[in-house]
């Protein structure tokens, strides 16, 4: 005889994120939710990093006591990941508008810059496995979505989106630690890379470092016009262009340039069955994105009731 094998208990964080935890039989009598909880835990975040945050000071904020707080979240393990649902809130519908692949994950890239840029403490939260939550599985989606036409496996889609939220992260950290010094300082951003080109032209000589000397001497470590950082992200992108083409599993199953496959590319109706299904996939994004306004919109009555 087998025995039949048992579910998984759900984590209280990911069972309130999806709105299936059961809610406290008792509480205080002043009114109290999870989301005013992780509302004004946020706010701490935002404005002193996540050092601010504790159940203590949440609940001070809110003029209750810590013990009134764990009756809604058991742990601050469990507030925290309720905060990062919160804070990277649902990716913007221009990321599957994008036209083709590297253009959505341009996108994707910007609007989670955005987010680090829009609440810092984000970054000082660990990555600790596959996303389980709404929002997160919201963002993945968005970026899958955008590699669906793009010729590789699931597995690889997916490392891809890892390839460019690396980039994404290590940008955050470094304008994140750029802001910090700055503020430090009372200084610009700008002021700092200035700063540094003057320290380093005080020390360094052609002898000691002599390519360090010509690329100060090019203007290298100076504040630029340009972003910094989208050289490293367009690479990272001509890398994953790189790999759709050239891979094995990826090539088309007619070589490029082949006579027969561009006879068909010309066939008329080849280009109108390709014209009806983008105007399908456009109307399929169209219904997606009011389904997804119609939930925003019930969640919010519901968190509002």
């Amino acid at each position: 005889m087998t025995d039949t094998p048992t579910e998984p208990e759900l984590p209280r964080a990911v069972a309130l994120a999806w709105g299936v935890a059961a809610h406290p039989q008792r509480g205080p009598k002043r009114e109290l939710s999870i989301e005013r909880i992780v509302d004004v835990a946020v706010e701490l975040a935002d404005r002193g990093g996540l050092g601010a945050v504790s159940m203590a000071a949440v609940a001070s904020e809110l003029g209750y006591t810590p013990m009134s707080l764990y009756r809604y979240v058991t742990s601050k393990d469990d507030l925290l990941v309720l905060m990062q649902e919160r804070g990277i809130g649902v990716p913007p519908e221009s990321v599957r508008e994008a036209d083709g692949w590297r253009d959505g994950m341009r996108d994707w890239a910007a609007a989670t810059l955005s987010t680090y840029r829009e609440h810092p403490w984000l970054l000082d939260l660990a990555i600790e496995g596959t996303p389980q939550t709404p929002n997160n599985l919201a963002w993945l989606d968005a970026a899958l979505e955008t590699l669906a036409e793009a010729p590789a496996d699931y597995e690889a889609k997916v490392s891809i989106v890892l390839a460019v939220m690396a980039q994404v992260r290590w940008q955050g950290v470094v304008e994140r630690g750029y802001l910090a010094a700055a503020a430090a300082a009372s200084v610009r951003p700008e002021d700092l890379d200035r700063h540094a080109s003057d320290v380093i032209a005080t020390f360094i000589t052609p002898e000691q470092f002599p390519e360090v000397h010509r690329a100060l001497q090019a203007g290298v470590f100076g504040p630029g016009p340009d972003d910094p950082f989208a050289f490293g992200l367009e690479r990272v992108l001509d890398g994953i262009e790189n790999y759709l083409a050239t891979e094995p599993s990826a090539r088309p199953a007619t070589p490029l340039g082949d006579p027969q496959e561009d006879q068909i590319a010309r066939d008329p109706k080849v280009r109108e069955a390709v014209k009806a299904r983008r105007e399908a996939e456009k109307q399929l994004r169209e219904a997606r994105k009011r389904e997804r306004e119609r939930m925003r919109e019930a969640r919010e009555r519901m968190r509002r009731g």
